[in-house]
């Protein structure tokens, strides 16, 4: 089977731009990011999906220096981006991934996997309920439901997001054309919890982390670690989550 994992990346953050190529315990957060997800073993191949701007060369560059396969498209449609990046290996499945969530947890991901082959749907994720932190999302979608949303998505925010058309249209959504599972832990809820690196403040909680546990660390320890600071918590606990889809939704109704 193959599954094939596409992490998206640019530099041209509007909160904190070059975010990725930031640095961390003398490596980049692109670079962490993507050596975790080497860490999965059920992902058969990595692609960086980045755009076409001249800036974001310095991606490219790193990952081709990693020796990861990377994909240069659309800046704004990144649905068409994403699509392209996959489309000529024509895998079982692709998971999305993207790189501002550089503690990313390989574990995580091949659960996921593993629960999307194993109840076969099309689309499987552990944003559907958010317990999870931010910062640890995976979503794991089959090759044909991307294709479909791809070749079916108009709104401005489905394009910019990837899947929004597809967790719309799911039976999780009472939709009809995509089914769908989410993926939840066994107990607890970690959804204050914000590993996801959008602003100056969200790099300082990482930086703090990695000093404290280095880069190794499953997504719990990170997350039971910033639970327990209260000096780090204040630092990024008043963020509003998916900040970034609110407002591409307020353009589509624009």
């Amino acid at each position: 089977m193959k599954i094939v994992a596409v992490t998206q990346a640019r530099m041209s953050s509007s909160r904190l731009p070059g975010k990725v190529m930031k640095e961390v315990g003398g490596k980049t957060l692109l670079q962490i990011h993507i050596e975790r997800i080497l860490k999965s073993k059920r992902i058969t191949d990595l692609v960086v999906a980045t755009t076409s701007q001249k800036e974001d060369e310095a991606i490219a560059i790193l990952a081709e220096s990693l020796n990861i396969n990377v994909y240069r498209g659309s800046l704004n449609n990144v649905l068409d981006r994403f699509y392209q990046a996959v489309a000529p290996m024509a895998p079982d499945y692709v998971v999305r991934l993207t790189s501002d969530c550089p503690l990313i947890d390989a574990t995580l991901i091949d659960e996921v996997i593993d629960a999307a082959v194993a109840a076969r749907v099309d689309y499987c994720s552990n944003t559907l309920e958010p317990v999870y932190p931010d910062g640890m999302d995976v979503e794991v979608i089959r090759f044909d439901a991307l294709a479909t949303a791809w070749k079916n998505a108009t709104l401005a925010s489905e394009q910019e997001h990837v899947t929004p058309y597809i967790y719309k249209n799911s039976d999780f959504m009472h939709g009809t054309i995509f089914s769908a599972k989410a993926f939840g832990l066994a107990s607890g809820n970690y959804h204050p919890v914000r590993l996801t690196v959008d602003e100056p403040r969200d790099l300082e909680v990482i930086t703090q982390l990695v000093k404290a546990l280095d880069m190794d660390k499953g997504w719990q320890t990170y997350a039971d670690y910033y639970l327990s600071h209260a000096s780090i918590r204040a630092l990024n606990a008043d963020t509003t989550r998916n900040e970034g889809y609110s407002k591409s939704i307020k353009q589509d109704n624009l």
